[in-house]
């Protein structure tokens, strides 16, 4: 089988008539992101979680076995698939394939005030997928983040076509095998 855009779109396409089909709200949403230059970017997502995950407690970082997660919702974390809708942020500018991943600007906010250097992120468009993502954890903890940061900035000083394709090849090794996703 060859692997075009109609069949990402058709992937697509499934994923989002199988998250309407296990979930009351719309398949898709959009979350505000901390872009490039710290500017904030609407990021598109396959809803994984219930529609009310933060009415009580606000942002807040998943964590193992959130009780929020759907139950098809663990399956495409599992797989990555959620992120297949970022592609239309990808060709809208807002982000990259590849480079560090977005975060929520009211984690950008609290993230900068405690690790130095974390803003520094921001001087490359967020990505899909990134050196942090293929090397450590999902992360849900400060040290988690400062490591993350670490193998972002390590990313940025060594910005290049071959190490993009290192990671995306990565990405999908880890995609086929579900390491890291929460």
């Amino acid at each position: 089988m060859q692997f075009n855009y109609s069949t990402l779109a058709a992937l697509g396409l499934l994923v989002a008539v199988l998250v309407k089909l296990t979930s009351p709200r719309p398949a898709v949403y959009s979350q505000r992101r901390t872009g490039l230059h710290g500017k904030p970017v609407n990021v598109y997502k396959f809803r994984s979680m219930r529609a009310d995950a933060e009415a009580k407690t606000g942002a807040v970082w998943a964590s193992k076995d959130d009780p929020r997660i759907t139950r098809f919702g663990k399956l495409i974390r599992k797989t990555r698939l959620d992120e297949l809708s970022q592609l239309v942020n990808v060709l809208k500018g807002d982000m990259s394939l590849v480079g560090p991943r977005p975060e929520r600007p009211e984690f950008v906010t609290l993230l900068s005030e405690k690790i130095p250097f974390f803003p520094d992120r921001h001087c490359v468009r967020p990505g899909i997928t990134g050196w942090a993502q293929i090397n450590h954890k999902y992360g849900d903890t400060l040290e988690d983040t400062v490591t993350k940061l670490e193998y972002d900035l390590y990313y940025i000083k060594n910005l290049s076509s071959m190490l993009d394709f290192f990671i995306m090849f990565q990405t999908i090794k880890v995609m086929l095998l579900s390491r890291g996703a929460q």
